[in-house]
């Protein structure tokens, strides 16, 4: 199952191809979500012009980047721990530099550098540029600190290099920042006001994707929905914008075709999705086009309308749904996944009954479950109390997964006798013989390798499933290959 943040590759180091006329090494670590590791595939490539290599070794760097979460405690706790084991290695390698990028960078600047003294270099989300003259700072023995957040950087110029890359998917960065307000979110406050890619910049980097071999691509961004070009500049200043722009403005349904038209044979998929943004166009788009992949993540975060409320989400539970009923009217066969937060402050009992028949409801063919916790500078850290004890927020978390994995079952088992397109991605983890690729409702599907290949389109017939995983054969190329 497709994760928004993906526990098995947390704290990956990662490696490029490298120039043998660079002379220092880069070891960059990335936590978060896929933004954060698009991004440090932005940093790689302007530090490869500054002459470093990408290392997987710790021992071997002179400088340490680490690239960081702060969605949830458990990140900041896990990368708080990695830094003070850079600083160890720091003994051995006294010219070695350690430098925080990302969302914990904004948020703890002044204890990273001054308080508990264990970092050189703080770089937030929109400062990646300054990484030359901030790496020249610290080698001449100063701190180094660029945390302004910008009003129109999209790396747009940047051609990303592609980190610990199968070949096969990428990301594509389409907007940064997020203007949602969401009061248990972090997001608005270290990766600033929402603003959107140039689209020609987009097309040029998924034409040049599909030359290198790519075979698919993620369009991603904090709300992908919420895209909305017209020549530059904050979203929450189109209101502002001539006639001019805004009648030749690009929004995402538009973004969404363009891409598909680009590259036919190229599949497309985008995340995240917010349900207040989520448009009709968008799902005519994917019903228009067979190589934008049919599911959309489109997190729901409670059933309750009290919660909602409080979580300052813009829609009702009602609304919810008659967007769920109508994206499946156009488009029967799109998988729909979902976030939900257990224990928000103030949850009661029938707020959570609320959101297990949200759940019954809806019938999700997978999500991402979570209990509450609080991040200092959001609304909710500001003003609520975390008042549901512990205990109890688990004891709901773990009846939401139960309830979640009964319904990914069954969705599942709807794949059951069809043949179906899977790109392949991979060796599947339990079995070399094996391979591993995903249909177009991003569900695993496994099956024997025969003579395939990785990147190869095959058509697959289903004839046996888990709660999470399709198993099939091969029965020959699909029309994409």
């Amino acid at each position: 199952m497709e994760k928004t943040i993906d526990e098995s590759i947390q704290g990956s180091a990662i490696r490029t191809k490298n120039d043998n006329q660079n002379k220092r090494n880069l070891y960059i670590e990335s936590y978060g979500c896929a933004m954060n590791f698009s991004d440090s595939e932005i940093v790689a490539s302007i530090l490869a012009e500054e002459g470093f290599n990408t290392t997987p070794y710790l021992n071997d760097a002179d400088l340490v980047l680490v690239n960081t979460c702060s969605i949830r405690d458990k990140a900041e706790q896990t990368i708080r721990k990695r830094l003070l084991e850079y600083n160890k290695v720091k003994k051995t390698r006294p010219h070695l530099k350690v430098g925080v990028l990302g969302c914990m960078a904004e948020r703890l600047k002044d204890k990273l550098l001054d308080e508990e003294n264990i970092v050189d270099m703080v770089v937030g989300p929109d400062a990646y540029k300054d990484l030359p003259s901030l790496i020249k700072e610290v080698d001449s023995g100063r701190d180094a600190v660029n945390v302004i957040l910008s009003k129109d950087e999209t790396y747009g110029d940047i051609a990303p290099v592609r980190l610990n890359s199968n070949g096969v998917t990428a990301f594509v960065s389409i907007t940064r920042g997020c203007d949602n307000m969401c009061t248990f979110c972090v997001v608005p406050f270290t990766r600033g006001r929402e603003r959107s890619r140039d689209p020609h910049s987009i097309i040029e980097e998924v034409n040049e994707l599909w030359n290198k071999g790519f075979k698919e691509i993620t369009l991603l961004g904090q709300n992908v929905d919420s895209y909305l070009w017209y020549g530059g500049g904050l979203k929450k200043d189109y209101v502002k914008a001539s006639e001019m722009q805004k009648a030749t403005a690009v929004d995402f349904a538009q973004l969404l075709d363009m891409v598909a038209m680009a590259q036919p044979k190229m599949r497309i998929r985008f995340s995240t999705s917010n349900p207040q943004d989520m448009t009709m166009d968008v799902v005519r788009t994917m019903a228009k086009h067979s190589n934008i992949c049919k599911h959309i993540h489109l997190p729901v975060q409670s059933g309750s309308n009290r919660i909602l409320r409080k979580m300052n989400r813009l829609h009702t539970i009602e609304e919810y749904f008659q967007l769920i009923d109508n994206i499946r009217e156009i488009l029967p066969e799109c998988a729909i996944s979902q976030d939900i937060i257990a224990g928000f402050p103030s949850e009661t009992e029938e707020d959570h009954q609320d959101t297990l028949n949200a759940l019954q409801r809806v019938q999700y063919d997978f999500g991402y479950m979570y209990i509450y916790s609080e991040r200092p500078g959001t609304m909710a850290g500001r003003k609520m109390e975390d008042d549901v004890p512990e205990p109890t927020k688990k004891r709901r978390l773990s009846e939401i997964i139960a309830l979640q994995r009964a319904h990914c079952k069954i969705r599942t088992e709807e794949h059951l006798g069809k043949t179906q397109e899977v790109l392949i991605e991979g060796t599947s983890k339990k079995s070399e013989d094996e391979w591993m690729g995903r249909n177009s409702q991003s569900t695993v599907v496994v099956f024997p390798k025969e003579n395939y290949k990785i990147g190869d389109f095959v058509n697959v017939e289903i004839t046996n499933c888990t709660s999470a995983t399709l198993m099939g054969k091969a029965i020959g190329y699909s029309d994409n290959n």
